[in-house]
């Protein structure tokens, strides 16, 4: 998995806690965005590694727009190689906003990953009958996180 250099703020963990708080979604823009969230909750609370890599459990799994307490308060900063596949336990994002991904792509197995490896493979056969653009400057689509979905 390719690295990236990623910062996380501390008024950005705080507006997550905030939004949490007052019964809103938080949404990720990018996969970029999902692994700098995830990295971070995952260095807030080292004990969460084992538990993030060994999938979704009912103890773990956050309930829709419960308080992001995995979010350190100073924020996050650093290199990030988190390797997100399908089993993942997400801790932060409610939704992703991200464009359609190269088949058989490390970002792939996140989206199916975050909004479940059935509604993404539907959504993929749709673009590819409607001639959708893939990759970088492709279209976009909109995904709810399935863990959330599952536990609200």
């Amino acid at each position: 998995m390719h690295a990236e250099r990623v910062s996380v703020s501390a008024a950005t963990c705080r507006a997550i806690e905030k939004t949490r708080a007052e019964g809103g979604r938080v949404i990720a823009v990018g996969t970029t965005v999902i692994r700098a969230l995830e990295s971070a909750a995952l260095a807030a609370t080292p004990a969460t590694i084992a538990a993030a890599a060994s999938g979704p459990t009912k103890a773990r799994s956050p309930a829709p727009h419960a308080p992001a307490l995995h979010l350190p308060p100073e924020g996050w900063s650093g290199e990030t190689r988190l390797f997100i596949r399908p089993g993942f336990n997400f801790q932060v994002a409610d939704a992703l906003l991200t464009n359609f991904h190269l088949p058989e792509s490390t970002l792939l197995m996140l989206v199916c990953a975050f909004a479940g490896m059935d509604p993404v493979l539907a959504a993929y056969e749709h673009a590819v009958r409607a001639k959708y653009r893939f990759f970088s400057y492709g279209d976009a689509m909109f995904l709810t996180n399935a863990t959330m979905r599952a536990t609200g």
